[in-house]
């Protein structure tokens, strides 16, 4: 059978790109060794399968039993990085820092101890000037270790300042330690669940945000202690819907790469996360003009050589951009003119699925389906809504019940009332287990549960009534979250109104946008 995805050397071959095979011909080319041209051979016959298939690959490999396969796969696989390692050297300073770390072992080893320590004083000059502290805690070891091991320049002066730099550098990385894990579990509560649902979830991530922010963060210098900071007051502020605290900490994320530019190189990634929060945040407070300055910045920034020529780079400019690009048309109410990006996404998600985790793929579900109902075509926002209900993927239970409830909607509005009841029955249920109820969604369900029965004539006054129920929850934090994932309150309003939903969006839009500029 058939497994994509699930050989670790055939994703390893798939994810190269050209330049980097014909480096790894070149570099394993250089010795005439027998195995070596074997895994040449494995590796071309690993290249031209588009699914990993041992039985076929064996095939492709006359003399080669399967007990060798493992044994050539293990070797190849190696060869390929060291491949890359000789390749991206130049370009990561990480990788620059572990090199001369090497080097520096090894001369120690050779008994050289004056030139180790002339490298480790290079590496902790290269490490410093581009905040790697982590690094630094190898660095001092070794050079501890040779201090006391071997008489060598000063002794006494020596081991005061080794002696006092572990301690600032272990302080240091105390902070960095604390803040980073609070940083990646508020995350991870999000990718989890969402924003928070009610007062439980909002009590509950305050006090684990006081239980674990480090006295004296906010006093820190260093680039990475305020990187971690601003991250994690971010994600605090999205969880809880505090839109503006949201904005500012994003802003401070990406004002501060801006303030230390070299950093961006250093930190490419999280500096593209900043840019996708600060769009985000835009997006959620409706600033419009904030938001198209953003995006231009962030597509000029995606067309650098930096980002183009660095796969998980180009991959992450990619998915923010384009989820971007899809919720500026929900601020303009362009569904059908957002329809036309689609294509071109489904290409790259495919193109990309190896790169590409299940919590983005949903997310573009989602999105992909939201911009079919706001054109009208409910059957094919179904067909995107349908492949989250079926995936039963544990992430983001929050999408997991508007999906539901989206589907629910667009059943609605196909007019396929005889599915209406136990449908509204099933997703009533499924958001009740999640705890995902608001007032909003309850009054939601009331309104199907009746209204599949009223006539299409006597509709408008039941619109009407759940118009007036709903408005006044708009300002309301914990209410407003059904907000953030489906425009409810425009869609009743198009009923009303009997316009279509793109058209009462972009009124909205436009209005805003007019009071902006006379304000």
């Amino acid at each position: 059978m058939s497994n994509r995805y699930t050989d670790t050397l055939f994703q390893l071959i798939h994810s190269l790109e050209k330049s980097e095979k014909r480096h790894f011909k070149l570099y394993i080319k250089r010795s005439s060794a027998k195995e070596n041209l074997k895994i040449v051979q494995l590796f071309d016959a690993l290249d031209k399968l588009t699914e990993y298939d041992e039985k076929m690959l064996l095939k492709k490999l006359p003399g080669t039993e399967k007990p060798q396969l493992y044994n050539l796969k293990t070797h190849l696989y190696k060869q390929i990085l060291a491949s890359l390692r000789l390749l991206k050297s130049a370009d990561s300073i990480d990788l620059q820092l572990n090199e001369l770390f090497d080097y520096a072992h090894i001369l120690y080893k050779k008994g050289l101890f004056v030139q180790s320590l002339r490298l480790l004083d290079r590496a902790k000059e290269m490490a410093k000037a581009n905040q790697k502290f982590n690094f630094l805690i190898q660095v001092l070891a070794l050079e501890k270790r040779i201090e006391s091991l071997h008489i060598t320049r000063g002794m006494q002066s020596r081991a005061e300042l080794l002696s006092t730099e572990a301690v600032e550098i272990s302080m240091k990385i105390d902070m960095l330690t604390r803040l980073s894990n609070l940083s990646l579990q508020l995350y991870s509560w999000y990718i989890k669940n969402g924003h928070a649902r009610n007062e439980k979830d909002e009590t509950g991530i305050k006090q684990f945000m006081k239980d674990n922010l480090p006295s004296g963060a906010f006093e820190q210098s260093g680039f990475y202690e305020q990187l971690y900071l601003y991250q994690s007051y971010s994600w605090y502020a999205f969880i809880r819907q505090d839109f503006l605290m949201y904005y500012r900490y994003s802003q401070k994320w990406v004002d501060l790469f801006d303030q230390q530019p070299l950093m961006i190189r250093v930190e490419t990634g999280h500096y593209i996360k900043g840019l996708h929060n600060l769009l985000n945040a835009h997006f959620d407070l409706r600033n419009y003009t904030g938001f198209e300055i953003t995006l231009r910045q962030f597509e000029q920034f995606a067309q650098t050589d930096r980002v183009r020529d660095h796969d998980n780079f180009r991959i992450q400019a990619f998915i923010y951009i384009s989820s971007a690009k899809i919720n500026q048309h929900f601020i303009l109410g362009t569904f059908k003119e957002g329809l036309k990006l689609v294509p071109g996404i489904e290409e790259k998600l495919n193109e990309y699925a190896l790169f590409i985790d299940t919590h983005r793929v949903l997310v573009f579900n989602y999105k992909i389906a939201t911009l079919y109902f706001g054109s009208e075509d409910y059957e094919i926002c179904i067909d995107y809504l349908q492949r989250i209900i079926n995936d039963n993927v544990e992430l983001r239970n929050d999408l997991q019940c508007y999906a539901r409830l989206l589907h629910l909607m667009s059943h609605f509005e196909l007019g396929n009332f005889e599915i209406i009841e136990s449908l509204t029955r099933s997703v009533y249920r499924f958001m009740s287990r999640m705890e995902n109820l608001t007032v909003i969604e309850e009054e939601m369900f009331k309104f199907l549960r009746t209204s599949f029965h009223v006539s299409h004539n006597r509709l408008k006054p039941q619109f009407e009534k759940f118009l007036q129920k709903i408005k006044q929850f708009e300002k309301s934090r914990f209410e407003t979250r059904a907000f953030a994932y489906l425009d409810i309150i425009s869609w009743v309003e198009s009923k009303v109104y009997g316009k279509p939903v793109s058209e009462i969006i972009r009124e909205k839009y436009l209005h805003s946008k007019k009071r902006h500029y006379t304000s």
